[in-house]
């Protein structure tokens, strides 16, 4: 099932990819169509919607003992806080598509970076283009990274994204934002550019007190990686913490005085886990489990928590079903309302994740699934090296590599991440940083077989290429050869 509903035609039958692209595709023509001709004023609330670049739960509010994050926090005491929220690739573009979308990267098409070439499908509907045919002002602060660029349309562009780390540039952006909307309804994504590397320790004095090595402790994803190197990187990715964490106090005080707040829809999310070894570029905890924060005065159940498995296949419905405009048939997420209402709807019981490629030489497919206490991951191509072993060049694996880790848990987790076997399996609630391989032991093959039966019915169920032996052999071939480019464009039936 994706989002309640099974993926086929009008009679039952399931479709193949490309019927299943036609279907989304006029679908999109069949609604922007309606859109045009049913013309009602927007009555929905206006929507703002906070990304960050590389931001896994490393929040207060989340339990983390050295984040200090005061701002977020309090925004969480007043919304819904989701403890199982998950991205669908731990990579910029790829995880963003979805947002846009309401579909896995290897469905709409963009599974690597756009400014190297990826793109999604022509003709998909899109959030910001299905928003802005209702009535609604666009604007973006900050990254965008989709292509093509024409399917995602903005009317105000404020702070470019490589300036986000200036906060209250940010939000002064914002403010003219609001200004411009006047009585208009609005839709907001402003996006920071931290915890990005390179990890900035102050940006025009903001946190006014950065973190030094002895404040912070290696994350425990890194598997007991512990170095002075380390350590620093470390304390830069709390001080871009503390610097978004200064940042929404000031953008949420914009909001408020331009009198919007109270008929406002804040989302907050990460775009994917930290950009440290086994987080960013991973099907690991650390790379897909994300923040994920909502508040709508008088409607949401403020200071609740919710576990439900949530993803960001489920932003476009949510803010659809929010406004109230239909949403299109075949989407793969599902609409929070309900949750963020406090109510309790038969929810999802496993969530699946994927990793295809960040670059031309990042490439190395994976799924993943995971239930309320068990994550596998199927590495598509168990006879190649992982080729991102130390992502945006993050120091760990090289120091997990030196004579004194020889023979220890650490070197064997990182080795495992440098290579991969067909098939992982984790305990989360035991191992909740993935750090014992459970896979093919007898006393936990029931799990094993569970999920590995659910992870390939929602492969068949979203159409995935990869499921085709021929389709994988053609998309690694295709990335052997365009190894090292730039600008590569992948045939639109490919990932």
């Amino acid at each position: 099932m994706m989002g309640g509903q099974t993926m086929g035609d009008t009679r039952g039958r399931p479709m193949d990819r490309r019927g299943f692209c036609r279907s989304l595709v006029g679908g999109a023509a069949a609604l922007a169509a309606g859109s045009a001709r049913g013309a009602r004023p927007p009555s929905g609330p206006n929507i703002l919607f906070i990304t960050t670049d590389d931001l896994g739960p490393q929040l207060g509010c989340y339990g983390d003992t050295i984040a200090r994050t005061p701002n977020l926090d309090a925004f969480a005491r007043d919304g819904v806080r989701f403890t199982c929220a998950y991205v669908t690739q731990a990579s910029c573009s790829p995880s963003r598509s979805s947002m846009f979308t309401g579909l896995y990267p290897h469905q709409n098409g963009q599974i690597g970076l756009a400014h190297l070439g990826y793109s999604m499908r022509e003709g998909l509907a899109t959030l910001p283009a299905l928003l802005k045919q209702a009535g609604y002002f666009n604007g973006v602060i900050g990254k965008v990274h989709v292509n093509p660029g024409a399917s995602i349309p903005f009317e105000f562009k404020g702070t470019p994204h490589g300036k986000t780390r200036d906060v209250r540039q940010v939000a002064s952006s914002a403010a003219e934002f609001f200004d411009r909307a006047g009585d208009r309804p609005f839709f907001l994504m402003a996006n920071y550019f931290d915890p990005h590397r390179p990890l900035v320790e102050q940006v025009k004095g903001v946190p006014a007190r950065p973190y030094g090595p002895d404040d912070v402790e290696p994350f425990g994803f890194l598997a007991g990686v512990d170095t002075q190197k380390v350590r620093r990187e470390v304390a830069g990715y709390y001080d871009c913490v503390a610097r978004i964490d200064v940042g929404i106090g000031l953008l949420m005080q914009e909001l408020r005085r331009s009198g919007r707040y109270e008929d406002t829809l804040v989302i907050f999310i990460g775009d994917h886990g930290p950009p440290f070894t086994r987080g960013k570029t991973t099907c690991y905890e650390a790379g897909l489990h994300i923040p994920c924060i909502a508040h709508w005065p008088g409607l949401s159940a403020d200071g609740q928590v919710s576990d439900a498995l949530v993803s960001t296949v489920d932003i476009m419905p949510t803010i659809l079903h929010a406004v109230g405009i239909p949403i299109p048939l075949g989407l793969a997420g599902r609409s929070l309302l309900p949750l963020i209402q406090g109510h309790a709807p038969p929810w999802r019981e496993t969530l699946c994740a994927e990793y295809t490629t960040h670059h031309p030489g990042g490439y190395f497919p994976r799924r993943s699934i995971r239930d309320r206490s068990h994550k596998l991951i199927a590495n598509l191509t168990p006879d190649r090296p992982n080729p991102i072993k130390n992502v945006d060049g993050c120091a760990a694996f090289a120091a997990s590599q030196q004579a004194a880790y020889a023979g220890t848990l650490t070197r064997r987790v990182m080795d495992r991440h440098a290579r991969p076997p067909a098939i992982e399996l984790y305990d989360l609630q035991a191992d909740p940083h993935e750090l014992d391989n459970l896979a093919g032991r007898a006393e936990v093959s029931h799990i094993q077989d569970r999920l590995t039966q659910a992870l390939h019915q929602w492969r068949r169920e979203t159409d995935d290429p990869l499921l085709d032996p021929r389709e994988l052999a053609r998309l690694t071939a295709f990335h052997d050869e365009n190894k090292g480019k730039r600008n590569i464009k992948p045939p639109p039936d490919m990932g």
